[in-house]
């Protein structure tokens, strides 16, 4: 693919904008932009897309939006049709973007339920098999800075899409032209037409009354009337849900952020809505200082992962990912255990880069772990599972980057019920006349201590997937032979599927896709 070729299609297309025209007019000196932009399209993977609000093959606009969907349509239409719903998060353009997806779905004779206004991405899992759909997508980047949007497809299950599935996705989008291969209705047609269907607050209700279902202990909550929380969505789609299954769950007091309560596609008081990073909290910890709050829970802006920070003593110290999971699965398995309602045949799941304390606590109690790829579509795949087997109970899936879902209303990670969760569970504690901080010190005491650090390398320009690829190539070719001085006795590569044993020599396969 010629980058200056397709760079020139889009200058002269009938069907680019005047604005859009006018951004790459801007680029006509920078080869090097011109290259990123043009030199291949925006792969479409099992995260679907992501990527910059761009004109250009490579980055999100509604040209790869209306692609990547007439792929997903060749595909629904090819396992027999269906339909789909679409859902949207706060970011600039996805509002535009869930149309957009939402006509060309209609075009290819999909029926299409499209969410009035922003909801959180568990919401659009939890639609999928609520509406009885065969797809879903929802248009968000996640916690990515402001300049990112994406696209997230969902299959029956309510999980994201799987390798097979995604890969045929991608063979669907590579077969049509970008711009004259899209079937396509206008979106006040589709309305009208019934083609394209709103809803809301009925899938709302639903929805949160599975969520509340989760509960542990039922009464935990409203036994600590003087219990006060902050809550930030962060400018993000948990700004209505969250606040909304506390109350209903007997929280009195939670103090909203309100610079970060409503939504804002800039995200004007973040450089990064994410809520693993300290900065995000400056203004929460502020308020909650100020009211003595016991907790502060923070949301990204698609309302999938969630942070806390606890009090300890006059400050407020952050939690990790895996703390976080390892408190709330130890929290479940011990009230359980308390009232003899540990089921015999409960399970766990968790990422292969989640903390193995999890597993140590599972396995104190005879609760089976899975170990999955990295991506919550595996936990959810193991669930889907789990049930066509009739076997095992389930109790609690996360991932150390911040995602945990208890219950089977969805496949996805939810801030929503893990804010629900938290909350009870330091409800719970607090009773008790202990802090999430003295419940942390316990599990370590119990279990072990154990630490971790984790470092983000971000490898820019048009080379930098190129410049990856060589890196991971290499450690592949010539793998250390020992580490800070410790000699390393297996390698585990998970692209291969394969565990090597460097003492034996022997080779066996991880038993992972």
């Amino acid at each position: 693919m010629d980058p200056k070729t397709e760079y020139q299609k889009w200058l002269t297309s009938p069907f680019v904008s005047e604005e859009m025209k006018e951004e790459l007019k801007a680029i006509a000196d920078r080869e090097d932009e011109i290259r990123m932009r043009f030199s291949s399209p925006l792969a479409f993977g099992t995260a679907g897309l992501r990527g910059i609000m761009a004109a250009g093959l490579a980055d999100m606009n509604v040209h790869t939006v209306a692609q990547a969907t007439q792929g997903l349509a060749d595909f629904i239409v090819s396992q027999g049709g269906g339909r789909a719903v679409v859902a949207y998060d706060t970011r600039n353009n996805s509002r535009l973007f869930a149309e957009t997806t939402a006509e060309v779905l209609a075009g290819n004779g999909v029926e299409v339920f499209l969410f009035d206004g922003p909801r959180p991405t568990p919401e659009l899992s939890f639609a999928v098999r609520h509406l009885s759909c065969v797809a879903g997508v929802n248009i968000t980047a996640s916690h990515n800075p402001k300049e990112y949007n994406g696209y997230k497809a969902y299959g029956a299950d309510g999980a994201q899409l799987g390798p097979e599935q995604a890969d045929a996705v991608s063979a669907f989008i590579g077969s049509h032209d970008i711009f004259e291969g899209i079937e396509r209705i206008p979106y006040k047609k589709g309305v009208s037409a019934g083609r394209i269907r709103l809803i809301g607050k009925e899938i709302d209700e639903a929805y949160l009354s599975r969520v509340l279902e989760q509960r542990v202990d039922v009464g935990a909550i409203p036994s600590q009337s003087d219990m006060a929380i902050v809550y930030t969505p962060l400018h993000g789609a948990g700004y209505r849900l969250v606040p909304e299954v506390l109350r209903r769950a007997g929280l009195k007091t939670i103090l909203i952020v309100p610079e970060q309560a409503e939504p804002d596609g800039d995200f004007p008081t973040l450089l990064r809505p994410n809520p693993e990073f300290p900065e995000a909290y400056e203004l929460a910890d502020r308020l909650a200082r100020a009211h003595g709050c016991d907790l502060i829970i923070a949301t990204d802006p698609d309302a999938d992962r969630t942070g806390v920070h606890i009090r300890s003593g006059d400050d407020y110290i952050g939690l990790t990912g895996n703390q976080i999971g390892c408190l709330l699965l130890d929290y479940i398995i011990t009230t359980l255990k308390e009232r003899n309602a540990l089921p015999a045949d409960a399970y766990a799941v968790k990422s292969i880069v989640t903390t193995e304390l999890a597993s140590r606590i599972c396995s104190a109690s005879n609760v089976k772990m899975f170990d999955v790829l990295t991506g919550f579509k595996f936990i959810g795949e193991v669930i889907k599972n789990q049930e066509a087997l009739g076997t095992g109970t389930y109790l609690l899936g996360f991932e150390e980057s911040y995602g945990y879902l208890k219950g089977t209303y969805a496949r996805d990670k939810d801030a929503v019920v893990a804010s629900l969760l938290i909350t009870e569970m330091a409800a719970f504690y607090r009773a008790r006349g202990l802090t999430l901080k003295n419940a942390l010190d316990s599990l370590y005491r119990r279990y072990g201590d154990f630490v971790e650090a984790t470092d983000s390398v971000t490898m820019t320009g048009a080379d930098g997937k190129e410049r990856m690829a060589s890196l991971m190539a290499s450690l592949r070719r010539q793998s250390p032979a020992a580490v800070a001085g410790e000699p390393i006795v297996e390698i585990r590569d998970y692209l291969a599927g394969t565990i090597s044993d460097l003492a034996s020599g022997q080779t066996v396969p991880t038993g992972l896709p």
